[in-house]
């Protein structure tokens, strides 16, 4: 493989990682907002950019398939629980925390592959995303108070995002862009969320008007670096830097916010990367270039 490529590659996913954790600080910010407003500015702003992108590209949409339409609306459902779940999450516990929570979705995606891409899972496929589960306990800490039920609702929310990536590679493979899979989920999620924002809108103010446009943004920058870090090197070469946006949100979290993960939480970090890190190698080592 070209390292040239790969260096490329490695920078655009350090660029998502990031942008990824400003939306979450963004999201934090916002303040006492309710979730669906900050779902809803999330996701108007990414189908917006998208819609220009694709219209730019001259992209056709009529023959995708009728199977590829239905993958479609299950995958923007599941993404949509996902991302309400994370912001949830962001908003009542550490952000860092709800981070790493979110980022059990390519170990789900382990799982779920199996059934929807009927991919058998190897040894390690399965020692890892054990492990790292484990490793989850230690950041959701079991417990009997509303912690741990938020804690849980992250997990939820690392499940959505693993199916909807699982899914996301059964429609690639079936011919559909990744640009016309953002904006058709961002496009959904925003239309659905206007009735649930009607229920109990609260108009921003001026500096939460500008914390929403800056996680939309935020959010739209973070996913259009890391489709094209995935147009300059295969998920298996690069894919586990993605894990940055943790050590990002940790620190963006202490500085603007003044949190700072307890040594639970920092133990189930070392563990959950480290078992993305250990499956990355693999991966690398079993698939020659």
């Amino acid at each position: 493989m070209n390292n040239y490529n790969k260096r490329i590659g490695i920078l655009y996913i350090l660029g998502a990682a990031f942008g990824f954790a400003m939306m979450g600080l963004f999201v934090r910010l916002a303040g006492e907002l309710p979730t669906f407003e900050k779902v809803f500015s999330r996701n108007f702003v990414a189908a917006v950019v998208a819609f220009v992108m694709l219209i730019k590209n001259g992209y056709r949409w009529q023959n995708i398939g009728r199977k590829n339409w239905i993958l479609l609306l299950l995958r923007s459902s599941c993404g949509f629980v996902g991302v309400i779940c994370n912001f949830y999450a962001i908003d009542h516990m550490n952000i860092a925390d709800a981070s790493i929570l979110n980022k059990l979705s390519p170990f789900f995606a382990i799982l779920l592959s199996f059934i929807i891409l009927q991919e058998k899972p190897v040894i390690m496929d399965i020692f890892t995303t054990v492990v790292a589960f484990i490793g989850a306990i230690f950041v959701v800490k079991p417990s009997a108070d509303f912690a741990f039920l938020v804690a849980m609702i992250g997990v939820l929310g690392g499940f959505m995002a693993g199916v909807a990536y699982a899914l996301v590679r059964k429609m690639t493979g079936g011919g559909v862009t990744g640009m016309f899979i953002v904006f058709f989920f961002s496009a959904f999620s925003s239309i659905c969320c206007i009735p649930l924002m009607a229920i109990n809108f609260i108009t921003p103010s001026p500096t939460q008007f500008a914390m929403l446009i800056g996680s939309g943004f935020s959010a739209m920058i973070g996913q259009i670096c890391i489709t094209k870090a995935y147009t300059y090197a295969p998920a298996k070469e690069i894919s586990v830097y993605d894990y940055t946006q943790v050590i990002y949100s940790a620190l963006l979290g202490f500085i603007f916010v003044g949190q700072i993960p307890d040594v639970l939480s920092l133990l189930g970090y070392i563990i959950i990367i480290s078992m993305a890190v250990v499956k990355w190698v693999y991966n690398n080592k079993k698939v020659p270039d």
